[in-house]
C-alpha cells in the first residue's frame, strides 16, 4: 500500500514486527507495506543494532523485537504521533474502540461456547444455526464499524490502513463456512486482525493492555 510509505521506514518496519509479534520477513513486508527485499536487508541492519532478532520456533524462522527495539518503536511512534498532530484523534477513536472491543469479544465467545441444558461452558458444536447466525452478524457489525474507525485514523496516520481489508476478508471465509477463520491462529482470522488493530491503537498512544485512556 503506498499510503504506507508516509512513515518512515524504519518505523514501518519495527512497528509491522511489534504489532505481528513474531513473524517471517514476508510478513513484515505485507504489514508494512515495503519490499520484501528492503524489508529483508532493513530487518538485518535492525538486529546488528540490537533491535531485532532472528529465531527459530517449531521449524519456522521469524522476527520479533528485542526490548531495546520496543523501546525505539515507542520512540518513533511518539515522535510521528506528536508531528502529525493526531494524538486526539487517535485517542478518541481508541476510546470508541473500548465498548466495541467488547462485544467483538463477546461474539467471538458466542462463537466458540453455546450454553446447552446446565453446562454454560459447552462448545459450540455450530448444529444451531440461527445461534450462529446471530453471532455472524454481530462479528460483521463490528467489521463495519472498525471500517468506520479505521477510516478516521488513516485520514491522520494512513499506516493504519488495511485492518478493515483483511477484517472483512477472514468474514467472507466464515460466511462461506470456513468457521476457523473466526478465531483461528496461524491465519489472518478476525480474532488476530483485531488484536493487532487493538496492539496498534495502544502502541501508538503508548499505553499498556488493561490501560483506559
Amino acid at each position: 500500500m503506498d499510503a504506507h510509505r508516509t512513515s518512515d521506514p524504519v518505523l514501518l518496519t519495527l512497528h509491522a514486527v511489534r504489532v505481528l509479534g513474531f513473524a517471517s520477513s514476508g510478513a513484515v513486508a505485507a504489514r508494512s507495506g515495503l519490499a520484501t527485499a528492503d524489508v529483508e536487508e532493513r530487518l538485518e541492519d535492525l538486529r546488528a543494532r540490537g533491535w531485532t532478532t532472528r529465531s527459530e520456533f517449531a521449524g519456522t524462522g521469524g522476527w520479533s523485537l528485542t526490548d531495546a527495539g520496543r523501546a525505539e518503536d515507542e520512540r518513533l511512534l511518539a515522535d510521528e504521533l506528536h508531528e502529525r498532530g493526531a494524538r486526539d484523534v487517535v485517542a478518541d477513536v481508541n476510546e470508541r474502540f473500548g465498548p466495541l472491543n467488547a462485544r467483538f469479544l463477546a461474539a467471538v465467545t458466542k462463537w466458540q461456547l453455546r450454553p446447552v441444558g446446565g453446562n454454560a461452558f459447552a462448545p459450540n458444536d455450530h448444529t444451531d444455526f440461527r445461534w450462529d447466525d446471530r453471532v455472524t452478524a454481530s462479528l460483521q457489525s463490528a467489521g463495519r464499524q472498525l471500517g468506520t474507525l479505521e477510516g478516521e485514523l488513516a485520514a491522520v496516520l494512513p499506516r493504519f490502513a488495511g485492518y478493515a481489508g483483511r477484517y472483512d476478508a477472514a468474514m467472507g471465509r466464515v460466511l462461506a463456512g470456513q468457521h476457523r477463520w473466526v478465531d483461528g491462529v496461524g491465519i489472518d482470522s478476525c480474532h488476530i486482525v483485531w488484536i493487532q488493530v487493538h496492539e496498534d491503537l495502544l502502541a501508538t498512544l503508548g499505553l499498556e493492555r488493561g490501560t483506559i485512556g
